[in-house]
């Protein structure tokens, strides 16, 4: 009896092995569905406080239906989205341009700018005597420029920019199609979830979905609204303060608050390449006009409106996104995001944070009854 006992659970479970590792399988299969029903959601989640806001309007007390409300919500959200990226990719694309511009010119100019440029020509040739006596570092760069950018060399890769402009088509209108129905019914991924899980877990697991969706929604919303708050004090310290020109400091107060979304090091990115391209704009420019501007303290300046910036976002913004929308302490958030940046680098911890809010509803609902858990919920509930 217990023999046949032993087998039993020995076959049990590797019936669960078997179905779990099919099922693994199958969402690798389906992957690009997979992927494209996350970004649904994801946008669905972005939607939802727009959504609701638009449910509370009544007119002679009628509210709009839900499929206007869906799709006005979910146009308005991409009209945002599509306008923040039309506005960067073209004012990045300047800037480029502009430095290799400058560059030339400045080198060409007897300022401090090219005397600079002068001394670190003559180092690289002195340490790489095989470029020979006539290198310049900022033709090099300005010839890269010209040839990456070469309007002739469109038309060689033609057919390999109409695929992906064809698969990313394909990509956006099914997450647009997906996130309609996730908008319009706040209860179609829940019921989904529920009709998967057994009928003495349905329960639970519905309201664990629902506060899942409740605060994934809350994340990701402050993490739009973190993004744009960095890239507007960005823009204005830049504008105001370091005096680099207004598209040339919309384009970096953009980069920088994109880059922000990466945890702990992506400010450290923002800044080092924000840094970097605003002195090259200031002094390239100032050295074409025949000024003659301070290194020193245009780098202060620059660094500055960057340190700013990130205490503004590290006390106001951050406290509101993680510490109160996902309810996990500080260290909490700490020690996952340097967990997935062992594991996977920088996609680990961009995914990190809600990967570990769904993992963290899920052990407080199923898992409770293990200590380690139920000891790290209860100190998190006294917070």
């Amino acid at each position: 009896m217990e023999s046949r006992t032993n087998t039993e659970i020995l076959a049990g479970a590797i019936l669960k092995a078997a179905t779990a590792v099919l099922i693994c399988l199958v969402c690798w299969y389906f992957r690009s569905t997979l992927a494209y029903i996350i970004l649904a959601a994801v946008l669905s989640f972005i939607c939802r406080p727009v959504a609701r806001a638009l449910e509370k309007i009544r007119i002679k007390g009628r509210g709009m239906p839900e499929w206007l409300i869906a799709i006005f919500t979910i146009l308005t959200v991409l009209a945002i989205l599509l306008g923040i990226i039309t506005q960067v990719i073209p004012v990045t694309s300047n800037i480029i341009q502009g430095i290799a511009e400058n560059l030339q010119n400045a080198s060409m100019s007897g300022s401090v700018f090219s005397e600079w440029l002068r001394d670190v020509n003559a180092w690289i040739i002195e340490k790489v005597p095989a470029l020979g006596y006539g290198f310049r570092i900022e033709q090099t760069f300005t010839d890269w420029i010209t040839k990456e950018f070469d309007i002739s060399s469109v038309t060689s890769v033609m057919g390999s920019v109409a695929s992906a402009l064809g698969n990313f088509g394909i990509g956006l209108f099914s997450v647009v199609f997906i996130s309609f129905f996730f908008v319009k019914d706040n209860n179609l991924f829940r019921n989904i979830i529920g009709a998967l899980v057994p009928d003495k877990m349905e329960k639970d697991a519905i309201v664990a979905v629902g506060e899942i969706e409740h605060l994934l929604s809350r994340y990701f919303t402050g993490l739009v609204c973190e993004v744009i708050g960095v890239a507007a004090l960005n823009f204005i310290g830049l504008l105001s303060f370091a005096k680099i020109g207004f598209s040339a400091s919309l384009g970096i107060a953009f980069i920088a608050g994109l880059l922000n979304v990466i945890p702990y090091v992506g400010p450290w990115i923002g800044c080092a390449i924000g840094t970097s391209l605003g002195l090259v704009i200031r002094f390239s420019s100032a050295a074409a006009a025949g000024a003659h501007p301070s290194l020193l303290a245009a780098a202060l300046t620059i660094l500055a409106v960057f340190i700013v910036t990130q205490l503004v976002d590290n006390f106001l913004f951050q406290p509101l996104i993680y510490s109160t929308s996902i309810k996990s302490s500080p260290l909490e958030v700490f020690i996952v995001l340097l967990i997935a940046g062992h594991i996977a680098g920088v996609i680990g911890m961009l995914v990190a944070i809600p990967s570990y809010t769904v993992i963290r509803v899920i052990a407080s609902r199923f898992l409770r009854r293990f200590k380690p858990v139920r000891r790290l919920m209860e100190a998190t509930e006294k917070e």
